[in-house]
């Protein structure tokens, strides 16, 4: 499939532009296509920091996707809602949302892939029908996209921020205010590229809005609501400012669980509640919620009963 677009801003860098004009694509992914020569600026080929001049015309071709080689898993699905165009699922904490190095089994995917005869191809042959991710051990409703023209209308609602995504989580300590706003750029750990951290260069915007929804002195429930949604942005936010999640093996919630006892729940306390969004087709706007989780409710009823 080849798209034409024309230039709209002056001097703006080719991959920065096609992003935008791709909202469903990353720009790490418009940087390789660039790469394997599938762009063109007036039928030459240009790299991706080449700066495009009003009216310039930028084609793309997206190569078609791959067959898909992970396998069909017969793995239970808890199930919202589904029809032609969209799947949205409860997932379970402890469930790995797409295959990676040394996964390829056992994962959301390989359940969609057996439950649903289409996914979206945007994402390529490891990630198909996925639109947004939850963390392994973060519980709740996500949606999957069975055509690229949901693919493309969910991407773009959740690049306007028109898409409504909302967390609830159990941290440590007493937080003082009742709501606030956290924002600080999300990248790499400088030090451990496994985790992600709040830093000054290479980063990415990230903003998390929270509300306190219950105190019990060593720990806070919180509603946290995303208005960007980077790798583990909220587990990030919240230590940042001294709350880590119950249970993050990650993000300094062990020191915590050591001086203050552990609760029964593997990984963190993290649960997406809500999702809200318009349908891509019908135009609906449509809102799916997802229960507290049992091993949450536990720890809820045990802080209750100090």
């Amino acid at each position: 499939m080849i798209q034409t677009f024309k230039a709209d801003n002056l001097n703006e860098r080719l991959d920065v532009f096609l992003t935008r004009m791709r909202p469903d694509f990353s720009r790490a992914h418009i940087q390789r296509l660039i790469a394997e020569g599938c762009v063109l600026v007036g039928g030459v080929l240009r790299k991706g920091n080449f700066r495009l001049k009003l009216e310039d015309e930028v084609s793309l071709e997206v190569p078609d996707a791959k067959n898909v080689e992970i396998l069909p898993e017969n793995i239970p699905l808890d199930i919202l809602y589904e029809d032609n165009d969209i799947i949205v699922i409860n997932k379970a904490r402890g469930m790995v949302v797409h295959p990676a190095a040394g996964i390829s089994s056992g994962t959301l995917v390989n359940a969609l892939l057996y439950h649903c005869r289409d996914l979206s191809g945007i994402n390529g042959e490891i990630r198909p029908g996925i639109v947004h991710r939850l963390d392994k051990d973060t519980s709740g409703v996500m949606v999957a996209a069975k055509n690229d023209k949901a693919h493309i209308s969910l991407a773009k609602q959740i690049q306007d921020k028109t898409a409504h995504r909302t967390y609830i989580a159990i941290v440590w300590n007493n937080i003082k205010e009742e709501a606030g706003i956290i924002r600080g750029d999300i990248g790499r750990h400088p030090t451990d590229r496994k985790k992600m951290a709040i830093v000054q260069d290479n980063g990415k915007p990230a903003v998390t809005h929270f509300k306190v929804l219950e105190r019990f002195g060593d720990c806070t429930l919180v509603e946290c609501r995303l208005e960007t949604g980077r790798t583990h942005q909220i587990r990030v936010h919240m230590t940042h400012i001294g709350h880590p999640l119950v249970g993050d093996p990650k993000y300094g919630a062990a020191k915590h669980g050591k001086i203050k006892g552990n609760f029964a729940i593997q990984g963190q306390a993290l649960h997406s509640v809500s999702l809200e969004l318009t349908h891509p087709t019908t135009g609906e706007r449509m809102k799916f919620t997802s229960p507290v989780p049992d091993d949450m409710e536990k720890i809820l009823n045990k802080l209750r009963n100090k």
